[in-house]
């Protein structure tokens, strides 16, 4: 258990609920007096009765009693609501943090590594509840202190090594719970992969996305077949623990009370003889019980910190994860493009003992006009995108933005003046005008740019005849509180005119440096295709555009056409040149076209 990571809780805790906090160890250190004064003002109330009885010399203690009577019922209730609110406080300060952190990741590596995922998964599960775990678990302990240490005082009336004895029969718990929080955060680090996979198949099974095809072809049992075996594996995982900690604290449960059983033969024998009087008795049959209980509690408590810091240690690894790509503490200025974007020997595999995706690639894209890539699936034309967002960085050679090159500019300033349009664009769960706005949030104090926008992606009247126009929900998962009474109104878009929409987000810009289109019209016919194409060399005149479609008929008005082969540039050259030369994008180019052509009636015999 790190102090560390112990102090990086409690400094979470303070800043998001001091004034509760100190409210909750005020309360704590009230009930844990309360159950003492308790215990003590009833011997002195027995001892009083045992003898000549005065009302008037009864009715002081009487009340003290009746008060912390009151107090000890009270303060439980108050303790749980102070709990829970600051509890909620410090959770949502926690998540503020996580996601802050995890949005400041510069590209895209550590969201494709699994190991970093399931780091981040135990973080956002148990990792954002650890601070509220510890305040808690750390005021439990002063409860508990206060309680034993109070108490200790009736049991040394037994004597000293009766009190040692009670104290020491808490240090096997202690260790062995300890062993057990250690491994209980274990079996949280050990089930990841199988939660997240659980995760998975649960959300592909109720995903509306997912439902036609999973019916269609009957594919449902296999996929919650595999869900169960993933549950029946983290349910394993966690059975055993359970049974170890069956096992232990029922032995701890009979080592206490065979400890409680002796103190209280001790105690009555003490009395027979009149050792003792019927007050201290009673005062030690109550100290029994409660340090034992308080004891236990404290061994609660500790392994509660305990495990809640080892859970912590996660999510302070990611937090303090910083950027996956570096950032220079004092990084350039990003000027308008002027001459163009240059890969320079660009060389990139996306780990040390994966294939090569670019190899050598020298490229520039001019400030002023179109270029187009063209190739087989995986020959690296996506990856030559992520390159140039800087997603990711080259692993050799550098991509340079009017000679500077990307790692020494500022990422944020840099993606301001690009935009793209993606063929695997997320349809977001929101309204229609939010699902445009995500391109420059700023759109959505201007309502005529995001209008402006779908006109030009041809989507408007799309979405101006949808229910509440472009204020209505693109989802069927749920509605909106305007929409509670009538959830009929959420729509479902065809893919057609989620990628026109798609287009609008990435067009809200209105004169961005470098726009990158990659395969904008992949859903939709030939003539939505023509008209989006038209409108597209339209808004991308006098600026830099990548373009990247399989359908080669698009780029034939590119200024320059790059075909990529194996990672390599195999050719480049306009349209005319690349099929004078009669190779590579010859070849694909009439074989696109053969497929439009009318066969002659003789080879239709």
């Amino acid at each position: 258990m790190s102090p560390r990571v112990i102090g990086r809780a409690l400094t979470l805790a303070r800043h998001a609920a001091a004034a509760h906090i100190a409210g909750y160890l005020a309360l704590s250190v009230l009930g844990g007096l309360a159950p003492l004064a308790v215990a003590w003002l009833g011997k002195l109330v027995i001892d009083r009765l045992a003898g000549p009885v005065r009302w008037l010399d009864m009715v002081g203690l009487t009340v003290a009693l009746a008060g912390a009577g009151v107090a000890a019922a009270v303060v439980p209730p108050a303790v749980r609501y102070v709990r829970a609110e600051s509890d909620r406080r410090v959770n949502l300060l926690a998540v503020e943090h996580l996601y802050a952190s995890v949005d400041r990741f510069v590209g895209l590596r550590r969201f494709e590594d699994p190991a970093f995922l399931d780091r981040l998964q135990i973080a956002r599960a148990s990792g954002v509840n650890s601070p509220g775990m510890v305040v808690d678990g750390g005021l439990g302990v002063l409860r508990s202190l206060l309680t034993v240490v109070g108490f200790a005082g009736a049991l040394l009336v037994l004597g000293p090594g009766v009190t040692a004895a009670v104290l020491l029969s808490a240090a096997p718990a202690l260790a062995a719970e300890i062993a057990l929080s250690r491994r209980r955060a274990a079996v949280v680090a050990e089930v990841g992969q199988a939660e997240r996979r659980e995760m998975f198949y649960s959300t592909l099974l109720t995903s509306p996305q997912a439902a036609k095809e999973l019916r269609l072809f009957g594919a449902g049992p296999y996929l919650w077949r595999r869900m169960l075996a993933e549950i029946r594996t983290i349910d394993g995982a966690h059975r055993r623990i359970d049974r170890r900690e069956l096992v232990l604290q029922g032995g701890l449960a009979v080592l206490g009370a065979a400890v409680a059983g002796a103190l209280l033969l001790w105690t009555v024998r003490a009395a027979a003889a009149g050792a003792l009087t019927i007050g201290d008795v009673a005062l030690v049959v109550a100290a029994v019980g409660s340090v034992q209980a308080a004891l236990a509690g404290l061994v609660t408590e500790i392994v509660a910190v305990h495990q809640a810091a080892l859970l912590f240690e996660h999510y302070v690894r990611v937090v303090d994860a910083g950027p996956d790509l570096p950032v220079r503490r004092t990084p350039l200025p990003v000027a308008p493009l002027r001459r163009g974007v240059e890969f320079r020997d660009v060389w990139f595999r996306y780990a040390p003992d994966q294939p090569w995706v670019l190899r050598g690639v020298d490229l520039v894209l001019p400030a002023d006009g179109c270029t187009a890539v063209v190739g087989l699936n995986g020959a690296g034309k996506t990856t030559l995108v992520k390159l140039l967002c800087r997603l990711y960085d080259p692993t050799r050679g550098a991509v340079l933005w009017d000679g500077v090159d990307l790692r020494d500019l500022d990422p944020a300033q840099l993606r301001r003046r690009i935009r793209a349009v993606f063929q695997d664009a997320v349809p977001y769960d929101l309204t229609a005008r939010e699902n445009i706005a995500i391109g420059d949030l700023t759109a959505l104090e201007h309502p005529g740019r995001i209008e402006a926008a779908a006109r030009r992606a041809g989507v408007h009247d799309v979405l101006d005849r949808l229910p509440n126009g472009y204020d209505t929900l693109l989802t069927r998962l749920f509605f909106s509180e305007d929409d509670r009474a009538d959830p009929s109104t959420g729509v479902v878009l065809s893919g057609g005119q989620w990628q026109r929409l798609a287009i609008a987000r990435g067009l809200l810009l209105e004169q961005p440096d470098l726009l990158v289109l990659d395969e904008p019209s992949s859903a939709l016919d030939a003539e939505a295709e023509h008209e989006v194409h038209t409108r597209l060399r339209e808004h991308r005149q006098g600026r830099a555009s990548l373009l990247i479609s399989h359908r080669l008929g698009v780029l034939r008005e590119a200024d320059l056409i790059v075909v990529l082969a194996d990672g390599r540039i195999a050719e480049r050259g306009t349209h005319d040149e690349l099929l004078a030369r009669d190779d590579a994008y010859a070849r694909l180019f009439h074989l696109q076209a053969s497929g439009y052509r009318t066969a002659l009636p003789e080879q239709v015999a």
